[in-house]
């Protein structure tokens, strides 16, 4: 199993809040605090979606651990850039042949909820995503971490319809080991000739305020 979980887009100078402020205006949409990835050094918003999927929104923290973890890296990237799109993920259900293609292991991240429950899972990599930000981070919920899945954090109302990516997806399909088909389901990708650096260009939701493009 191989499928679209989520978007990440990197806080703007004026930080998280006021960036997932902005984001929930246009969208029409509810978010909740998701709190802090003590392994990453960073901090995000979510926005539960249709579909097992949501839209964070990260900010890097002043934290010798943001130095360290690519995580950390990527995000503070973006965010001195003024913000943005930094990426998406892809969930499945054994990273073993990642970790055999990429030649490395995973990594484990985790978030503890306020009432003390803690969501866990592994992931690999955010370093091929810094070198070549069209293709997708991979990572897989820990076992027993189901009803902890940040989509189900509120009750859902938009969906994810369209990602615009410069990018090929043929070098996507080569990153993530060659599936039959790219793990999008019903999410329409509109492929663009990088102009410079490849990456997600805009993403469109299906929200109560009709369909709209960030």
């Amino acid at each position: 199993m191989m499928r679209l979980d989520h978007v990440s887009y990197a806080c703007g100078p004026d930080g998280l809040a006021a960036t997932a402020a902005r984001i929930g205006e246009a969208l029409g949409i509810e978010s909740v605090k998701g709190g802090v990835h003590p392994r990453f050094g960073t901090r995000n918003v979510i926005f539960p979606l249709k579909n097992g999927q949501y839209l964070e929104v990260v900010e890097v923290l002043n934290h010798p651990s943001s130095d360290k973890a690519p995580f950390g890296q990527a995000v503070r990237a973006r965010s001195e850039l003024g913000g943005g799109w930094m990426g998406w993920c892809v969930a499945v259900d054994d990273l073993a042949p990642a970790e055999e293609r990429l030649g490395r292991g995973s990594v484990p991240g985790n978030r503890k909820f306020p009432d003390g429950q803690e969501l866990t899972w592994r992931q690999i990599g955010i370093n091929g995503l810094i070198a070549d930000p069209q293709v997708p981070y991979l990572l897989r919920w820990d076992e027993g971490t189901e009803n902890l899945h940040p989509s189900k954090a509120l009750d859902p109302t938009g969906t994810i319809s369209s990602i615009s990516i410069a990018g090929s997806s043929e070098r996507v399909a080569d990153w993530l080991g060659q599936p039959e088909e790219l793990p999008l389901g019903e999410v329409d990708v509109d492929w663009q000739a990088p102009n410079g650096t490849p990456g997600i260009l805009s993403v469109t939701f299906e929200t109560p305020k009709g369909s709209i493009t960030l």
